[in-house]
């Protein structure tokens, strides 16, 4: 693992000592894909094996790294090094076009970005993950500010580093309960293991540790910098950040529940099963509104956030009263969503990458009909979007089931407050669910099908030969978690033993079969479906071809009565919003713009805003500004003054002491 942390930062390194544009984008990138490939061969040898630790010869020399690889961090080691092979191999097509001295930079930022994360899934003491946690997080803001002329890049990186600065303070401060008060020598997660703490002081790092993480991942309402930080970066850094940084928090989450914690109550996973919950439903309604692709798929990525969060608060309730085997279910659907996510967003973002490439626009209600000039885009990116709607047999299908299956089979708790929220949750999550199908139709449709809305989409061309090699990798990901979920539980099932001390059990027994509890009670192959649909399909074109008479008469479309139709009439991406803004319209804070029944050049403009942004940050700001206004009365850049507050301290201190 250390070998391919050194390696990615050696070929950021050489990135930006030579700064080959053709040396950077044709051969390292190439590498740093080689690289993840062996960092995910690796996690998979350690998934079933023992724990591994390491003491490395770095730190301070009283308090030197340490470093574990087990179950939990070798999944997600996985999915790190699965992801971002696909992303560095289409990096290498994207930045061909930029200058070389920007482009070494960011090949030293992108590796390190890479070398962080994976410090931080590696890392055993605080001191480690603390030193990883923030190499990631400034490797990231330098990645988003790469465009960093553009004013409100700068801004959107501001707000990043602010808002992971905050949560990084809350999981110091985590940190600091759990090594119990027993000093600075306990900073190990050994240490904290053996901790014995109280029920007020394991709640108070839980709470501690879901701040803190839940602003890495845009829990709401810590999630105001996801949707302006992804579109400001870079699409490749976009992917791994949305499909692999926010797993990180994620992993932070189940690592601090689950093994650092000697206990856990079953209010926690209430508190972050509604959490959970109302982050779904605001991300998928926020989603249903934008007209900005970058912008659709983050709101998108918190509303799959806010499902790996309720799959957390299921598996703590059931582990509270015992229920090992929905436990795991749980949990074994919040690692696949998990591992999902990061397949199928990293693909829809590095496939807007091509489009921004290939047209120069963001916003879909300029795009349409691209899928008659990038059917390999168009393609691959049906891919993702089917997988993101929840439609089998591909991989987001697997998870959204097993989660649901989880609230379906949930027996009666001892708790009848939460036996009423079992059943409201699992509505909550179908109906998220239902809209995340109905955002990606919007998507989809708006930008590839129909006709050009702009006559210069008419010069777009398609990915480029790396580009799709890496959006063909993160496809047949999909499509292979899609189609071998019994294999992909069974490996799960080593994270599920190690922390939960139980297995899945019943969900491996047959391969063919995916069986959750009992094949009784449900069950679904995948491989079975995908050979109904070919039959059904292959069936339907020959009789097709059977009955084809072999006349064939042209005519035009049917126009409704008016012949003049242009590509402007067709549904756009804020007529495909317009009915949740409508339904939703409270949660929203709409600006519209109507033109009069006499405008001569009539314009209508609809902007619809957060709310908590208004009632929540921007007083928070005012109050700050103001604290500061005040605090810097004190300050004048006067060296005498500053003498003065020094002299009246030392009389105090004389007078008190």
């Amino acid at each position: 693992m250390n070998g391919v942390i050194l390696s990615w930062i050696m070929l950021g390194a050489v990135g930006l000592w030579r700064r080959d544009t053709r040396l950077i984008t044709r051969i390292l990138f190439p590498l740093g894909a080689l690289a993840s490939l062996s960092l995910a061969v690796a996690g998979f040898m350690a998934l079933g094996s023992a724990a591994q630790t390491l003491v490395l010869p770095l730190g301070l020399p009283e308090l030197p790294f340490h470093q574990r690889l087990d179950a939990l961090s070798a999944f997600f080691l996985i999915l790190l090094g699965v992801a971002s092979t696909g992303v560095s191999l289409y990096a290498g097509g994207y930045f061909r076009h930029m200058e070389g001295k920007t482009l070494g930079l960011l090949c030293l930022e992108y590796h390190v970005f890479l070398a962080g994360m994976t410090l931080v899934l590696l890392a055993d003491d605080a001191y480690l993950f603390m030193v990883a946690w923030e190499m990631m997080a400034l490797s990231s803001y330098f990645l988003v500010t790469t465009d960093h002329a553009v004013p409100d890049i700068r801004k959107a990186g501001f707000l990043y580093l602010l808002v992971a600065h905050v949560g990084a303070i809350a999981i110091l401060l985590c940190f600091g309960v759990m090594q119990g008060g027993n000093g600075i020598a306990a900073y190990t997660f050994d240490a904290m293991r053996a901790a014995p703490l109280t029920p007020f002081w394991a709640s108070a790092a839980f709470l501690l540790a879901l701040f803190g993480f839940g602003a890495k991942a845009g829990v709401l309402p810590l999630h105001v910098w996801l949707p302006e930080a992804h579109p400001a970066a870079p699409s490749p850094v976009s992917a791994l950040m949305s499909g692999v940084m926010l797993k990180t928090a994620i992993y932070g989450i189940l690592r601090v529940s689950f093994d650092l914690l000697p206990l856990q109550l079953w209010w926690w996973g209430v508190l972050a099963l509604g959490l959970g919950l109302a982050t779904a439903v605001f991300g998928v309604m926020f989603a249903a509104v934008q007209g900005d692709m970058k912008r659709l798929l983050a709101y998108s990525s918190i509303e799959n956030i806010g499902l790996l969060l309720v799959g957390i608060g299921l598996t703590l309730i059931f582990h509270v009263y015992g229920k090992d085997t929905l436990a795991a279910l749980a949990l074994a659907a919040t690692l696949y969503h998990s591992l999902n996510h990061a397949m199928f967003k990293s693909l829809l973002f590095v496939g807007t990458g091509s489009i921004l490439h290939a047209t120069g626009e963001r916003n879909m209600g300029r795009l349409g009909g691209l899928i008659h000039r990038m059917p390999w885009a168009s393609v691959l990116m049906l891919v993702g979007v089917l997988a993101i709607a929840g439609l089998p047999p591909l991989n987001g299908f697997v998870s959204e089931w097993l989660l649901l299956q989880a609230f379906l089979l949930s027996p009666g708790l001892s708790n009848n407050y939460i036996n009423m929220l079992v059943p409201v949750a699992a509505a909550v999550i179908a109906l998220a669910a239902a809209l995340a199908a109905y955002v990606m139709v919007k998507f989809y449709g708006v930008i590839f099908l129909g006709q050009r809305r702009d006559p210069g989409l008419a010069h777009a061309h398609d990915a480029g030969r790396m580009e799709r090699t890496g959006m063909v990798w993160l496809a047949l990901a999909c499509v292979a978690l899609g189609l071998f979920p019994v294999f992909v539980l069974g490996q799960i099932d080593h994270v599920a033993q190690s922390l939960l001390g139980t297995r899945l059990g019943n969900a491996s027994a047959d391969w063919m079969f995916l069986a959750p509890v009992d094949t009784d009670r449900a069950s679904y192959s995948p491989l079975y479906f995908l050979l109904a649909v070919a039959g059904v399909t292959g069936l339907s074109v020959l009789l097709v071809h059977r009955l084809y008479h072999g006349r064939l008469r042209r005519g035009a479309a049917w126009d409704c009565g008016f012949p003049a139709q242009t590509a402007r009439m067709q549904d756009s991406a804020e007529g495909f919003g317009q009915p949740i803004r409508r339904i939703f319209e409270p949660f929203f804070r709409i600006e519209r713009e109507v033109p009069g029944a006499l405008d001569t050049r009539p314009k209508y403009h609809g902007r619809s805003d957060d709310k908590l942004w208004f009632l929540l940050y921007l007083p928070l700001r005012d109050l700050t500004e103001k604290l500061s206004g005040w605090v810097s009365l004190l300050q004048h850049g006067r060296i005498h003054l500053y003498l003065t507050y020094t002299f009246a301290t030392l009389v105090v201190l004389l007078i008190f002491v």
